[in-house]
Formats: C-alpha cells, sequence, structure tokens
C-alpha cells in the first residue's frame, strides 16, 4: 500500500501560509511554478481553486496560488522567518504589490 496516499489533505489560503510551507514551496519550486504544475480541483463550496502542492511526510498541501503567493516566494528569504515559529501563520506577511496608480507619491522626497 502506498504511504503517500494516505496523506492529510490540507488546502492553504495565502492568510494561513506558514515559513515552513514557504520553505517547502520555495525548495520544490526554485523558479517559480509553471501553470502545468499547478493542480486545478473543486473545493467543497464547488468552487474552482488552483494551488500548488508540497509534501510533508504526513500531509498534502495544497497551496492556493496567487499574485501574492508568486511575489513572496520570488523575494523570499529564510533570514526573514528566522525569529518566527516555522508553524506561525502571522509570519508570512502580504507583499507590497506594486501599485499601478498614478496618484503614488513614494518618491517625492529626495
Amino acid at each position: 500500500m502506498n504511504k503517500k496516499d494516505n496523506l492529510k489533505r490540507v488546502i492553504v489560503d495565502f492568510k494561513k501560509l506558514t515559513p515552513e510551507i514557504l520553505a517547502l514551496l520555495v525548495e520544490k519550486y526554485p523558479d517559480g511554478y509553471d501553470e502545468d504544475q499547478i493542480i486545478t480541483f473543486r473545493n467543497a463550496k464547488n468552487e474552482i481553486i488552483d494551488a500548488v502542492e508540497v509534501t510533508t511526510e504526513d500531509t498534502k498541501y495544497l497551496v492556493k496560488v496567487s499574485t501574492k503567493l508568486a511575489v513572496t516566494m520570488e523575494n523570499y528569504d529564510e533570514d526573514d522567518y528566522e525569529d518566527f515559529d516555522d508553524d506561525d501563520p502571522e509570519a508570512v506577511q502580504d507583499p507590497e504589490l506594486e501599485v499601478s496608480d498614478d496618484d503614488t507619491t513614494d518618491n517625492e522626497e529626495d
């Protein structure tokens, strides 16, 4: 019997992403994930979910793909998380997504 079939399946939203899962993602997809690595399925509410999969010894994590996830993986630095527990969902903060509005006034004072 295949042990992998008995894994707990956990769907992880960006808000619940922990340093441990993020590290697994970056390790498995060092250059980001491709379209063909994205799994599409329906959740219990029959909504279509796109996710990438990472597996630990006992759990298969299906992490919902999003712009935030892609940017966070791209900018990953394990030192950012050394003060947090591996399972702390507060550790992974929303990345600064570039705003394309013309009213940004960040760089006005030099």
